[in-house]
C-alpha cells in the first residue's frame, strides 16, 4: 500500500479499513457458512486458523501501512539516486527502518486474536484432547478450554478455567518479550 502503485491499492485499504471493526462471531460464521454448511470441510483448526487471520490481518495491515509512512522520502529517494533497485531500497533501506513498528502491528494482531472463543467453537469443533492434525478432526484451543470449564460450573472446573487464564497470559507475555527483544535489535548494516 505505500511502496507500490498498483490499482488493488485502494480496494486493499478498503477491505482492510472495512474488515477492521469486523466482530469475531462473523468472521467465524463467515467461516461456518463457507465451509462447514456447504460440506466442503468439516470442522478442522484450520478452519479455526482462518477465522483468526480474518480478525488479524486487517490489524496488521492498516497499522504496518502507518508505520512504513513514517519513513521519510528523502531515505527512498538517496536510495534511488545511489542506483539502488526499489526492491533493493524496499528490504535493504525502509523494513529495517521500520523492523520495530511492524513487530509492534504482529503484537496487536496476535493480540486481537489471542483470547477469541466466538469464531473457534463454531470453526473448530471442539474437543476435549489435542489433536495434531489441524486438517482433520476436532481440536481443542486455549480459549476453548477456559469457555469450557467456565461453562460446567463445577468448583473444580471453574478453577482449571483460572489456571487456564492465567497459562494465556503467561503465553502472550511470553511472546510479548520476544517480540520486544527482536523489535529492539539494531539493524544491521
Amino acid at each position: 500500500l505505500t511502496e507500490t502503485r498498483g490499482r488493488f491499492r485502494g480496494p486493499v485499504r478498503f477491505w482492510a479499513q472495512s474488515m477492521s471493526g469486523l466482530p469475531s462471531i462473523v468472521a467465524g460464521l463467515f467461516i461456518f457458512a463457507v465451509f462447514v454448511s456447504t460440506g466442503i470441510s468439516r470442522p478442522a483448526g484450520w478452519l479455526a486458523s482462518s477465522a483468526l487471520v480474518l480478525l488479524m490481518l486487517p490489524t496488521v495491515i492498516r497499522m504496518s501501512e502507518e508505520v512504513l509512512k513514517l519513513v521519510p522520502d528523502d531515505l527512498r529517494a538517496a536510495s534511488y539516486a545511489m542506483g539502488a533497485s526499489q526492491f533493493a531500497t524496499v528490504f535493504r533501506i525502509v523494513l529495517p527502518t521500520v523492523r520495530s513498528g511492524l513487530v509492534t502491528a504482529s503484537i496487536l494482531g496476535v493480540a486481537r486474536v489471542a483470547g477469541e472463543t466466538a469464531p473457534l467453537l463454531l470453526t473448530m469443533g471442539g474437543a476435549d484432547a489435542i489433536n495434531l492434525n489441524p486438517f482433520s478432526g476436532n481440536s481443542s484451543a486455549l480459549p476453548f478450554y477456559i469457555w469450557k470449564n467456565f461453562s460446567l460450573g463445577t468448583e473444580t472446573a471453574v478453577a482449571r478455567a483460572w489456571t487456564g487464564i492465567l497459562v494465556l497470559m503467561i503465553l502472550v507475555l511470553f511472546f510479548f518479550s520476544i517480540t520486544r527483544i527482536v523489535g529492539n535489535r539494531k539493524a544491521r548494516s
